[in-house]
């Protein structure tokens, strides 16, 4: 793969795309090479622990801060000040196959999976893994 045009999402392990914090996820490569490598975004060390901090991002976005709606966690992940968030909102609703300010319930393991594998689509400009690689991080987040 090429790596001047794969998404960085791709490159780092983190198909969301998630910002680096104080906070160390499990999986998270923070050696030098990593730091280097990616001054903005968290670089994890696989896939599945990239899909597993998106799950676990998205479960405290509904367990702690009440977001219910896709429209409410994707305006959160993704606001209106980096993207076109109705856009991105439409999509992912679609994706998850409810609409965007219907209710839905991130404890349900085919809820979760649909939303995670959308931001990773959308954020990536297409899906770069399989189900079974995102089940997996999905899986480990609902532990």
């Amino acid at each position: 793969m090429n790596t001047s045009t794969t998404p960085r999402g791709v490159r780092n392990n983190n198909p969301g795309n998630i910002d680096r914090t104080d906070v160390v996820w499990q999986g998270e490569d923070r050696s030098a090479a990593a730091l280097a490598q990616e001054r903005r975004f968290c670089v994890f060390t696989t896939p599945e622990a990239g899909f597993r901090a998106l799950a676990r991002t998205l479960l405290t976005y509904q367990r702690k801060h009440g977001l219910r709606t896709v429209k409410e966690i994707i305006n959160r992940w993704a606001p209106p000040v980096e993207n076109n968030t109705a856009a991105y909102v439409h999509r992912v609703a679609d994706e998850v196959g409810v609409g965007g300010t219907e209710i839905i319930s991130l404890t349900r393991p085919v809820t979760l999976f649909r939303l995670v594998r959308a931001i990773a689509r959308r954020e990536n400009g297409r899906l770069f893994w399989s189900d079974a690689v995102i089940e997996s991080g999905v899986n480990e987040a609902l532990k």
